[in-house]
């Protein structure tokens, strides 16, 4: 066991009863107005877990795609597509539905509001079009695409970095080294 366990008031006690530290100006203050001490657990932290999350699970085994979705997005305002399907789910089997049923209308209505979504982007397109316009962003994008779209700039700064082409030159002329050697000390 270790001498210095406790917290930060404990530690500077000890360290200043054994002389190795000055007495700090604070120490006194805090002596009187100790900081307050949560009490911690014994071994493993339990997951939090919440009622939906079972329906979520099969939601992403159904739907993968749906994975790309990011699950805690702080600036958003509605939830992602998993979340809303085992929500759905509860508030069906609250009104007293199977939970079998329940399933299958919340993914009923989870394809039929996806579909709608495409709709309405082909008719903003095709309003575009008529109107001579170039076509809007896709309002709904796929997760996936959403992530390329954020490291599309680092994707092609790899090309023009002078940093990063350096480092690539480094790596080229290492590998020639290596086949160089490769080859003469190789044989017998």
């Amino acid at each position: 066991m270790s001498f210095m366990k406790g917290d930060l008031l404990t530690k500077t006690r000890k360290l200043v009863n054994g002389l190795a530290k000055p007495q700090p100006v604070w120490l006194k203050a805090m002596e009187q107005a100790p900081p307050a001490t949560f009490p911690r657990p014994n071994g493993k932290l339990k997951a939090i877990s919440l009622p939906e999350d079972v329906y979520i699970k099969k939601f992403f085994q159904k739907y993968p795609v749906a994975k790309g979705h990011d699950a805690i997005k702080i600036s958003a305002y509605y939830p992602p597509p998993a979340r809303l399907f085992g929500l759905r789910v509860l508030e069906l089997k609250e009104q007293g539905v199977p939970e079998e049923e329940a399933m299958a209308v919340a993914d009923m209505e989870y394809r039929k509001e996806k579909k709608e979504k495409k709709k309405a982007y082909a008719r903003l397109k095709q309003i575009a079009r008529l109107q001579g316009k170039k076509p809007p962003p896709n309002p709904y994008p796929s997760a996936i695409k959403e992530r390329q779209a954020l490291e599309r700039k680092f994707v092609r700064e790899r090309f023009s970095n002078p940093e990063i082409l350096k480092i690539v030159e480094k790596i080229k002329e290492e590998r020639r080294a290596e086949r160089f050697n490769g080859a003469v000390g190789g044989g017998f």
